[in-house]
């Protein structure tokens, strides 16, 4: 619904229009700054107002894309490039040829399927071909861009018929079966990269050559899980190789829920870490891009994939991510969620399905639609995400300036026969320790160290070749240029991964190193001991530990911690603890209280703010960051009590002016969504009008803060 207000402080008035107009009237909405992925055709329920709408799947694209165009959108496509409905291609009816056999087969001979006949697809050449095809009827149909979903082949695969020829023209042998050694493991696994990351090209050469026949701008992304993610599931993707290509516009970094509550260890606990595991999700994606000039959008999820938790379970996991996403500044372009449809038509069950007791039929417990308050919320921070490219940053945490290396490669061992660690404890081993005192140390992309500058905000850097191998000769060239200039390098490391004895660059074409450490200490000048030496201006640390190993003892954080200090104490930084995370983005303060800490103090923000994470939009004054606490709020202090000006609202804003003591706006929002605004005013106003027939207007003027709350 589309209405206008006129708020006269003398009054306020809110006009309204048809919701149907095909120009919004937003200058802002060329950005493409918030958008969103729907199958389903157009509804007034999931009209949610964001800048950009992704039309899912190539088929029956043509209407939909037409629909969501008249009423006012920007049409982008998505579809998935390793499963979707492509049973014309899989059957023959495309090309002629069966292709059956294009399936991602486990060594049990089992077929790996999103559903049936939807298989996960090794992607041959003329699969690149017949999805080239698919999008090329998508731009015809008006699409503006193209995302291209999920390139997906998992570890366990790699028994088809279809791998075993791909093997064969990559590798100029015989196919190996890649659990009888770690090495044809890990051939199979760089297989795998290579050929998502062939077939993505092919279609992003399509694009940009048709974009040139057509005379249109058309851009690719590649909506994809974090590195993290996907080595912690086992799953392979060409991440950072497609940095490199030209025709990659940018991701959609796809952290939700359902990939950040996966347990992971810690002090010897295993338990769901939703909000440091996505810190380190979203973090990994922030890396990948930066300094490349690509465009990332976060994605953030209010329900998940799997269907069996209540709302308030939703809610609470949704504000985690939503938290750990803000604090990458970086990054300000969102997917504010996925399946508008679900969420906003979707019905959950009423208690978490996993609590129930061993007598309770699951069938049995009601399922309740979104609850009014939460679907008000939603919509408020949805309207707040077009807003955070902020240039004013201000932290309050822990020690800055550190980040732990991560390769790509991190995804190549994650099967047998001598898996990497299960929890992923390579990794958590020595984040984890470090995010739980406060401190944003975030993953950091081995691949990008050859670009320019891009190590320079980092004192101290973390890395372990248990889990992962360095990718490229030439990457410790530039871990040692950095480490003379400065740097601070921590190795953790114990020698003991079966993976460092692959068949790759340090052990071949006369290169002989036992493992790739050698090489890297080489590189820096170092001797093959632990300690500390100093390297030019700068420092190595090499503990012969197992991160992994620390994760499974109560102590491991301790001992983690005692090496960090040791390693800021070198960079001449000064080692700070907190049990929070606050960080000032512009008018946006970003809270989140830690749990699993030493320290029992509760930090307290004050000020004066509206709470985004509240429905009502209330304003506040105080707020405490207990452990679990997760806060967007918003600083009132920016806005002059002189005119009037909306603050926050469910609500698309537009059209907003004041003019002689009264202030016009219009707002638009979905159907069936309570709309709230918080509106700051310089008096109680004498007369709120609302131009839609019918539309009943509340209004609660809050005389303390000097605001209007408008329902």
């Amino acid at each position: 619904m589309k209405i206008m207000l006129v708020i006269t402080v003398l009054a306020v008035f809110l006009l309204s229009a048809a919701a149907f107009a095909v120009d919004r009237g937003d200058p802002n909405q060329k950005n493409e700054t918030t958008t969103f992925q729907e199958a389903a055709p157009y509804g007034d329920t999931i009209d949610i107002k964001s800048d950009v709408v992704m039309v899912y799947g190539i088929g029956g694209c043509e209407e939909r894309i037409a629909k969501w165009k008249e009423r006012g959108y920007i049409t982008h496509l998505m579809t998935g490039v390793s499963w979707g409905g492509y049973q014309d291609f899989l059957f023959g009816e495309w090309d002629g040829v069966n292709h059956e056999d294009c399936g991602q087969v486990d060594m049990n001979g089992n077929e790996i399927n999103h559903g049936p006949t939807v298989p996960y697809m090794v992607p041959v050449r003329s699969f690149g071909k017949y999805l080239s095809e698919g999008v090329k009827k998508a731009i015809d149909a008006g699409a503006d861009a193209i995302f291209l979903e999920e390139p997906e082949f998992w570890a366990r695969a790699g028994y088809s018929e279809a791998f075993k020829r791909e093997w064969q023209d990559y590798y100029d042998e015989p196919w190996q079966a890649q659990h009888t050694t770690p090495d044809a493991q890990y051939r199979s696994s760089k297989l795998k990269y290579y050929l998502y990351r062939r077939e993505l090209t092919e279609v992003f050469n399509f694009v940009r050559e048709y974009s040139k026949v057509i005379g249109r701008d058309i851009k690719c992304y590649v909506p994809t899980h974090s590195m993290v993610n996907y080595a912690w599931w086992k799953i392979v993707s060409p991440e950072a190789s497609l940095v490199q290509i030209d025709g990659c516009d940018g991701y959609i970094g796809q952290v939700w829920t359902g990939t950040s509550r996966t347990a992971n260890f810690y002090k010897g606990v295993a338990k769901e870490r939703t909000f440091e595991s996505a810190f380190c999700e979203y973090g990994v994606l922030n890396n990948l891009v930066r300094s490349t000039g690509k465009r990332m959008y976060y994605l953030n999820d209010p329900v998940e994939d799997n269907g069996s938790y209540c709302w308030d379970d939703y809610k609470m996991n949704y504000e985690s991510t939503l938290t750990a996403s803000l604090l990458w500044t970086d990054v300000y372009h969102y997917e504010v969620m996925p399946w508008a449809s679900r969420v906003f038509n979707g019905k959950y069950p009423a208690r978490n399905l996993r609590d129930l007791g061993p007598d309770e039929d699951p069938n049995s417990i009601p399922r309740e639609s979104i609850p009014d308050h939460y679907s008000s919320e939603l919509m408020a921070i949805c309207m707040e995400l077009n807003h955070m490219n902020q240039k004013r940053i201000k932290w309050d945490c822990g020690t800055l300036q550190q980040g732990v290396l991560v390769s790509d490669t991190m995804m190549f061992q994650r099967m047998d026969p001598t898996p990497s660690d299960g929890a992923f404890g390579n990794f958590f081993g020595i984040a984890m320790p470090l995010i739980k005192r406060g401190m944003p140390a975030g993953p950091v992309q081995l691949e990008n160290v050859n670009i320019k500058d891009y190590l320079k905000p980092y004192k101290v850097l973390y890395v372990t070749y248990e889990g992962m191998n360095p990718p490229r000769e030439e990457c410790h060239t530039y871990l040692a240029d950095w480490v003379k200039k400065g740097g601070v390098l921590v190795f953790i490391d114990d020698d003991k991964d079966p993976y460092n004895h692959v068949k790759e660059w340090w052990n071949q074409d006369g290169k002989n190193y036992d493992f790739p450490r050698q090489h890297l200490f080489e590189a820096l000048g170092a001797e093959d001991k632990e300690g500390l030496q100093q390297i030019g201006k700068g420092a190595l640390i090499y503990r012969a530990v197992s991160p992994t190993a620390l994760t499974k003892i109560p102590n491991g954080a301790d001992i983690m911690a005692g090496i960090g200090k040791e390693a800021c104490r070198a960079a001449g930084i000064k080692w700070k603890e907190t049990n929070y995370f606050v960080l000032h983005r512009g008018p946006y303060v970003i809270g989140a209280g830690l749990d699993e800490s030493e320290d029992s103090s509760v930090k307290t923000l004050k000020g004066k703010y509206v709470d985004i994470f509240d429905s009502e939009l209330p304003v506040i004054y105080s707020v405490s960051l207990e452990p679990g606490k997760r806060v967007l709020l918003k600083d009132l202090a920016g806005y002059s009590r002189t005119k009037g000006a909306v603050v926050a609202s469910s609500s698309k804003i537009l059209n907003e002016s004041y003019r002689n003591g009264t202030l016009f706006f219009t707002s638009e929002g979905p159907d069936k969504t309570t709309c709230r605004t918080r509106i700051v005013l310089p008096s109680e106003p004498v007369s709120v009008t609302c131009s839609q027939p019918g539309v009943e207007v509340t209004e609660e003027w809050d005389a303390k803060s000097g605001t209007l709350l408008l329902k």
